[in-house]
């Protein structure tokens, strides 16, 4: 980012001072501690809050780029990538890692697809990934990087992926194919097991990006929450990216991307000894890794266990059913598809929707947009059970005032980063 010129003070401040301007630095920002905001942060209770605070605190300086001097973090790490694999119903000798965000899990996964081909003999120069309209942009960054690129074919008319049309998009060139549990957007888990289908027929690897899924889905299925297979249980899954820091409310940074297999998992691995400190190979982009973004996801998900995650899933289960039904009920107003997890957006067919939108963050509500079709954008968490009727109401004010004012935001660009 650019930035004036700043001298770094002369003297230091104490910190009493320092943290009186920290708070008053953040006066601006959504108040997501009362569940005013469905996008960024995951709020699973004050309880969790601390649990992951104190854990990040007692490993802050730590660094997961030495195992030999952090056998703790190694250890740690282990444990949680295990806890994955168990959740995800991997096989026997598949492999994973924890990383800084969805965004890496994603690069890493294309990656190792390409090394793999690679390691076959293949020409990856230029090679596909194809991926439903509504995947995540991290596949075009990753692709950008590793120099692929992204074919995005259009979703089918639930929203959802449409395996014809992505099939008639692959040719010899396609390294992966892309299916999202759920995909970002809409919420709405993709046909993962048709995907499977299509992977294991045409002979290119599936991933699955479930950064939003893959620590609530298993815990919502054992709720009765009808959702389809999406994981390592369908045989053409190759590779799952999931995050922890979102419905693993572990503290940020922290994702995982896990392999069907170990040999698989070391297309992955960077190595490099060609100077003069001695090799150095790591399993992630990054060198250095925050020891407290590990130790807080191990504590928080040994803290909340099967029984705590399962309560956290129904909540939102329980909150995203009960705005559905309340907006579908509301003259004018829709849910974009049948969202069944923590993630919606709904739109109007008498409306602007993007001005309702504006009306609700007038009012202290922040939330995300979607722009095919125009909708408000809620990603819910576990806080939002105490406030779902006092946005509803929010809501009926904001529809009543467009609709008698006539406001349309046309010029309202859609913006999540």
């Amino acid at each position: 980012m650019s930035a004036s010129r700043i001298p770094i003070p002369e003297k230091g401040t104490d910190w009493p001072a320092l943290r009186e301007r920290l708070v008053a630095k953040g006066a601006r920002d959504v108040d997501w501690r009362r569940a005013r905001t469905a996008v960024y942060v995951f709020h699973a209770g004050d309880d969790v809050l601390q649990v992951a605070k104190d854990a990040y605190a007692l490993y802050s300086s730590e660094n997961a780029l030495g195992p030999m001097a952090f056998p703790s973090l190694q250890s740690m790490e282990a444990e949680v990538v295990g806890m994955g694999l168990s959740l995800l119903r991997a096989p026997e000798g598949a492999a994973g890692s924890m990383t800084s965000g969805g965004t890496e899990s994603i690069l890493l996964a294309v990656k190792a697809c390409r090394d793999e081909a690679a390691s076959r003999g293949a020409d990856t120069n230029g090679a596909e990934i194809v991926i439903p309209r509504s995947a995540h942009p991290a596949f075009d960054k990753a692709a950008h990087y590793l120099g692929l690129r992204t074919v995005r074919v259009p979703v089918a008319a639930d929203l959802r992926a449409d395996v014809a049309a992505m099939a008639a998009a692959l040719t010899p060139r396609t390294l992966m194919i892309v299916g999202s549990a759920p995909c970002f957007p809409y919420g709405l888990v993709d046909p993962i097991a048709a995907l499977s289908e299509l992977a294991q027929e045409r002979g290119v690897w599936l991933h699955v990006d479930a950064c939003v899924g893959g620590w609530f889905i298993p815990f919502a299925r054992r709720n009765g929450v009808a959702v389809e297979d999406f994981d390592f249980s369908l045989p053409g899954v190759r590779s799952i990216s999931a995050d922890l820091h979102k419905y693993g409310y572990a503290a940020k940074g922290a994702s995982t991307v896990f392999h069907r297999s170990e040999a698989q998992w070391r297309h992955q691995i960077f190595t490099f000894d060609d100077w003069p400190a001695g090799g150095m190979t790591t399993p992630t982009m990054a060198g250095t890794r925050p020891g407290g973004a590990i130790a807080a996801a191990w504590a928080v998900l040994n803290y909340l266990g099967v029984d705590g995650y399962r309560e956290k899933a129904r909540l939102v289960c329980e909150t995203r059913a009960k705005l559905c039904d309340a907006i579908r009920a509301m003259p004018g107003m829709l849910v974009h598809g049948d969202p069944r997890l923590g993630l919606m957006s709904y739109g109007s067919t008498q409306h602007d929707v993007f001005a309702i939108w504006g009306r609700l963050v007038r009012r202290g509500w922040f939330s995300g947009l979607t722009t095919e079709p125009r909708g408000v954008h809620q990603m819910l968490s576990p806080a939002h059970a105490g406030v779902a009727d006092e946005y509803l109401a929010d809501l009926r004010d904001a529809i009543a005032e467009v609709s008698a004012s006539g406001e349309t935001a046309k010029d309202t660009k859609a913006q999540y980063a």
